[in-house]
């Protein structure tokens, strides 16, 4: 694969089904399967059902494109535990709105977790899904 990575902080985890390397993985240790996935880290390398393992949580790191992805792209997670470039699920209009109540209004974020959690920034490029790239961590 010939990509570098400089982890500083990797959690060992047991995996909760299989997880194949360098994709997201969750609280549980089980491969991330929710797209926006909130993760522990990315595995390292692949990990059998019951099995210990590491995922990196800071520094760099190589990921699995999940799609096209530039540089400097904030990532999130895919279905299947890849890196995919953010949705915008979390855009603000310009202008301005009024707001008398959250219950008049609708549309207001509630809760503790944003609907995507943005695990890291790309530091080079993925012309298609498959490819690895290095990610910096958040």
């Amino acid at each position: 694969m010939g990509k570098q990575s400089s982890p500083l902080q990797a959690f060992t985890y047991v995996a909760d089904g299989a997880v194949a390397a360098y994709r997201g993985v969750g609280f549980d240790g089980a491969q991330a399967t929710a797209q926006g996935q909130k993760i522990l880290g990315i595995a390292q390398r692949a990990a059998a059902d019951a099995e210990a393992s590491d995922a990196v949580k800071y520094g760099s790191t190589v990921v699995e494109a999940g799609a096209a992805i530039a540089g400097g792209d904030s990532l999130i997670m895919d279905a299947q535990g890849r890196a995919i470039p953010v949705t915008g699920a979390l855009a603000v209009a310009a202008g301005a709105t009024a707001m008398t109540s959250s219950a008049a209004n609708g549309d207001v974020l509630t809760g503790g977790d944003l609907p995507e959690y943005v695990f890291a920034d790309a530091l080079e490029a993925a012309s298609a899904a498959g490819e690895f790239i290095e990610v910096l961590m958040r």
